[in-house]
């Protein structure tokens, strides 16, 4: 196997760049660029030298025992100077020796799956913890990183382990002083680990929206004020607000936080019978975007009504109440209302991802579902007694092949490269 390198940091001028070797030529690397190997995981200060012996850079150096690192190899770590010219002439001395090469896209992180040192839920949740904006991704990607979902499955493959051997042994022995009748074991355990399936699927949405967001749709009649409400809500002028009707033609989108969750603000173009043809596609695409909205905000004047109804759980709010002074509208305006406005938004959110779960990706939740779905016909076959036990357990075992796809056991090469196309180089 090829030993790897790249730089860990981030590219650019920085105080500290950081440049990563993993593989078995790791050390050797290190011992021609300092002299020798400093003692593992204990930082020492070097003189880099190239070929012809010239100095480098001063850095600190950081070795890591195969077994003992991130990716499960031997590991060195440069921490340079942040110049660009002091990068660029370690990383050529790198690349000029023999068994040395720069490291593919996540492929760090790949060699930590292939050396046990994760699974493939951590590897993912490691790409969501890089890409965490807001408090609840970074803990929630911590939580799964930590090996949280790895370690349930473990757990339910083991049952399911157990009640697959409980089967093949009625099956195989069926003449010898084995249980004949083993089916209330075998329930209890298909029961357990069907229903812990079914829980984590119940939270596979509201997991997803913590990693990927909400979206808020602030939808109305032209003038009504949604664009200066979202300028209010975003601290800025992300809309252009205007006294002329059909100002907004396209649906204006605003990321931002609110309760810690991510949330992706739509401004949407005014409801009304338009003429202009580039009005109506944008009437039109805001009807669409509104429909698709995790939750909705109903803008509206004095007893007005929309073609557009409230769906359960959206929120509605009489606008520009400096001018009608209403106590309870709102006026991006002035303010007024505004806070209110977002912590009910924060609040309603909050409320739909209690029951997150572990689950959050789509291939985790056809996973469980696929295993759910077999238990759920292992247990009906279990009925007929031990004529269908060889069915049974043969569900049982797709069911285990699911959770091992899951963790990244089996049948997993073909998400691979897929995956780990999101890591940047030195990861």
């Amino acid at each position: 196997m090829d030993t790897i390198f790249a730089l860990a940091s981030a590219v650019g001028k920085a105080g500290v760049s950081v440049v990563r070797v993993s593989g078995p030529s790791a050390w050797d690397a290190c011992s021609r660029l300092c002299g020798d190997v400093p003692a593992p995981r204990r930082s020492a200060l070097r003189k880099l030298t190239d070929g012809a012996g010239q100095v480098l850079d001063e850095a600190l150096v950081l070795t890591f025992e195969a077994g003992k690192s991130f990716t499960g190899e031997q590991v060195v770590e440069f921490h340079l100077h942040g110049s660009i010219a002091i990068l660029r002439a370690v990383l050529r001395e790198l690349a000029a020796m023999e068994g040395v090469r720069q490291a593919e896209p996540g492929e760090f992180t790949r060699r930590a799956l292939e050396h046990d040192r994760l699974d493939l839920t951590q590897v993912e949740a490691l790409a969501d913890l890089i890409e965490a904006e807001t408090e609840s991704q970074r803990t929630q990607a911590m939580t799964i990183f930590a090996g949280a979902l790895g370690q349930k499955v473990e757990i339910w493959r083991e049952e399911l382990i157990f009640a697959a051997s409980l089967l093949e042994v009625t099956i195989d022995f069926a003449d010898e002083e084995v249980p004949v009748d083993v089916s209330d074991d075998v329930r209890s355990a298909l029961i357990e680990v069907k229903g812990e399936l079914e829980r984590e699927l119940a939270g596979v949405d509201a997991a997803e929206r913590i990693r990927s967001g909400f979206e808020v749709a602030i939808i109305g009649r032209p003038n009504v004020g949604k664009s200066t409400l979202l300028n209010a809500l975003a601290g800025r002028d992300a809309a252009i607000t205007s006294e002329h009707a059909g100002t907004t033609r396209d649906v204006i989108e605003v990321r931002m936080e609110i309760a810690g969750l991510p949330v992706t603000l739509l401004d949407t173009a005014g409801l009304r019978e338009a003429a202009d043809p580039v009005e109506k596609i944008g009437i039109q695409r805001a009807r669409d975007r509104a429909e698709l909205a995790d939750l909705r905000v109903f803008l509206l004047e004095a007893d007005e009504t929309l073609d557009v109804f409230p769906r359960e759980g959206d929120i509605v709010r009489r606008s520009k109440g400096d001018l009608s002074g209403d106590a309870q509208a709102i006026s991006a305006a002035t303010g007024q209302g505004i806070e209110a406005l977002i912590s009910e938004i924060g609040a309603t959110l909050s409320e739909r991802v209690q029951s997150s779960g572990l689950a959050t990706r789509e291939r985790h939740r056809i996973a469980f579902q696929e295993g759910a779905d077999a238990l759920k016909t292992a247990l009906e076959l279990l009925d007929f007694g031990p004529e269908r036990y060889d069915i049974a357990a043969e569900e049982v075992r797709v069911a285990i092949r699911r959770l091992e796809a899951l963790i990244g056991r089996v049948d997993v090469e073909n998400l691979l490269d897929k995956i780990f196309s999101s890591f940047c180089l030195g990861k």
